[in-house]
């Protein structure tokens, strides 16, 4: 994404001056932006119902996912940062520049697709988590949800918006308080967690792509990129002579400290969600939920710690589903209108006004519309969750080619081109779902 015109932009309050909004008491604090607001959405409604139902299915057998994934998901979301940082530009952006049209339209078209299920998902998964709480109808609850994300992203500056989406992080302090309200067998949950185990079966594999899919996810590589522009444009970074931003000192650093934090807390609350399904619905028999709410309502009668325990697990879970899902939805709006803006040259990002980006704002309110739509066609929510994640899994793999290729390219990205860790964490991805999507196809194809 070029670097909006800072006339053109949405009226922000004043920054400290470029280079020095780094210093201070509470350097974490500051830091923390694009890379964990984009770790918390990772961990949207479609990840919690997957990873539930991946509890609920197979107990604790999928709990090392959550630890193998913290490389690679680093790896690949540094890289995107990077790539935004260094170019001024989204991910759509640099392929454009230096790809096919046949290539760039074949992701964004992707991408666009995979997010507008996946938001039409979140928001359905939203309503009926928030139901659970207030008792109000899930279609009311879901026109709320879509009305407040809709005018939070389009009339909201940049800047306040994202501190509300980093409030929203929050929300994944709702698993880890859910998981240790039971007793846990924390050896074998220890176990589990180190030692992989991988049953060679199509609902296994099925799901697996799944977790890496809602895990490793397409929306997550373009929004981060176009974030780190945004940061760029909020904080007045001066662009060079051939048109990319002269990155203050530390600005590098600093994206990976705030991308280091947002996908290891993203993982830490996969795991937490996969030990609560696991030890309470697993061991319970519940080994199938139709709905992310179903996931919450079904902890209610088995939770017994002490009085009203089942009914505060059953709310926390909720509330996690809701915040993470009012984060995760704008997101997903968010990524899909930064790549289809970027693919056709129109003028985009958070930091203008609605006069000035029309396109860019339309793809947000039309996804988003479109989203809404499917919960009122019949669709089945967790297939349609679980579904998105299997699809993103396997919408990844060319995607993690390009970030790949682009990530060691000293032409695109000078100096600041990956380092041999990087590069090869990258590759690494790349392979890991290649492979998953394959042994998905196999199992799909061979006969049973």
């Amino acid at each position: 994404m070029a670097a909006a015109p800072r006339d053109d932009a949405k009226p922000e309050a004043s920054e400290a001056t470029p280079g020095r909004w780094w210093r201070g008491p509470f350097r974490l604090f500051r830091v923390l932006g694009p890379g964990v607001i984009t770790g918390a959405a990772d961990d949207d409604p479609s990840g919690i119902a997957t990873y539930s139902q991946t509890g609920a299915q197979f107990g604790f057998g999928q709990l090392w996912t959550a630890l193998y994934q913290i490389p690679l998901l680093l790896a690949v979301q540094e890289a995107c940062g990077r790539i935004g940082a260094v170019t001024g530009k989204g991910l759509a952006g640099v392929i454009k520049e230096h790809y096919s049209r046949r290539v760039l339209i074949g992701v964004v078209l992707l991408v666009v697709v995979a997010n507008t299920i996946n938001i039409g998902a979140d928001i359905g998964a939203v309503a009926e988590a928030t139901a659970l709480v207030v008792g109000l109808p899930t279609w009311a609850l879901a026109l709320l949800t879509t009305a407040v994300v809709l005018l939070l992203e389009i009339f909201v500056s940049y800047r306040t918006y994202a501190k509300v989406l980093k409030w929203l992080a929050l929300a994944l302090l709702a698993y880890p308080a859910t998981a240790l309200m039971v007793h846990q067998p924390w050896g074998e949950i220890l176990r589990a967690t180190v030692v992989p185990h991988i049953e060679f079966t199509f609902s296994f594999l099925f799901i697996i792509t799944g977790v890496f899919g809602t895990s490793i996810s397409p929306y997550m590589f373009f929004w981060q990129a176009s974030e780190e522009v945004e940061e760029e444009i909020a904080r007045d970074v001066p662009l060079q002579g051939n048109g990319e931003p002269r990155l203050p000192s530390g600005f590098i650093s600093d994206m990976r400290l705030d991308t280091t934090a947002g996908m290891v807390a993203s993982e830490v609350a996969q795991w937490f969600i996969i030990i609560t399904t696991a030890s309470v619905l697993f061991r319970h028999g519940v080994t199938n939920i139709n709905t992310a709410a179903d996931a919450a309502k079904a902890l209610e009668p088995l939770v017994r710690s002490f009085p009203n325990s089942g009914q505060l697990a059953r709310n926390l879970f909720a509330v996690g589903i809701v915040g993470l899902g009012l984060l995760g939805i704008p997101v997903l709006a968010g990524s899909a209108a930064y790549a289809l803006s970027e693919a056709f040259g129109w003028k985009e990002g958070l930091s203008r006004k609605l006069s000035d980006a029309r396109g860019f704002y339309g793809v947000i309110t039309v996804s988003t519309l479109v989203g809404l739509s499917l919960n009122f066609v019949g669709i089945d929510a967790m297939k349609a969750l679980v579904f998105t994640a299997v699809f993103n899994g396997v919408a990844a793999v060319p995607l993690l080619f390009l970030i790949g290729r682009i990530n060691g390219n000293a032409g695109i990205l000078g100096t600041n081109r990956g380092g041999p860790l990087s590069r090869t964490f990258v590759w690494i991805t790349f392979g890991v779902m290649a492979l998953s999507g394959a042994a998905l196809l196999y199992t799909t194809v061979a006969p049973h």
